[in-house]
């Protein structure tokens, strides 16, 4: 049944994950009377950063993911596993095209912030309200259009020698300061 030895010795068997429709992620900040947040996922490759960005959506509160069709991966038995069961509560939508699902999800009022090293350093942005944080392809980051796309492009600031972070290590950065934000602008403490 398992086709690797590091299991553990647990398994579970499911059914096949179903994806969701962009409305379902908004319907869930809807029902929670929560502005919405939600990570976009532009061509990720990587099962294993799939995976580990599902696990810190669900701990970080995110609504739920956006991820394309194609050219990137999709929610497979390794994805599941490195999410530790996250991907059973976390709402994954798959979309024909990216850039027009970042204008839907603007006319929804949506503030789009892109992760880009050519950004504006996120200590200094206003990350509360209604956010769909883009993060980019290992390749490629975001992508010209995706990019032209976003409302603001945000940078996590780097002090070695190395340029870029591994796209699930900037996504949980930038995401927890979306929730340490959107915790401190209501009077709360985490």
């Amino acid at each position: 049944m398992a086709k690797t030895a590091g299991h553990q010795g647990i398994l579970a068997k499911v059914a096949s994950k179903d994806y969701y429709s962009v409305e379902d992620i908004l319907k869930t900040a809807r029902d929670l009377d929560e502005d919405p947040f939600i990570l976009i996922l532009n061509e990720l490759t990587d099962p294993q950063n799939l995976g580990s960005i599902i696990r810190t959506a669900d701990g970080m509160g995110a609504h739920g993911i956006i991820i394309p069709k194609n050219r990137a991966c999709g929610i497979t038995p390794t994805v599941a596993k490195i999410s530790s069961g996250a991907v059973e509560y976390v709402k994954v939508a798959r979309v024909t095209n990216i850039a027009r699902t970042i204008d839907e999800l603007k006319k929804e009022g949506l503030w789009i912030i892109g992760a880009d090293a050519e950004g504006k350093n996120y200590f200094e942005v206003d990350l509360t309200g209604s956010i769909a944080l883009v993060i980019g392809g290992e390749d490629k980051g975001l992508g010209k259009l995706v990019k032209q796309k976003c409302d603001i492009l945000v940078r996590i600031p780097l002090r070695g020698r190395i340029t870029s972070l591994n796209a699930a290590v900037a996504a949980s950065i930038l995401g927890y300061d979306i929730l340490r934000q959107r915790i401190t602008s209501h009077g709360q403490t985490i």
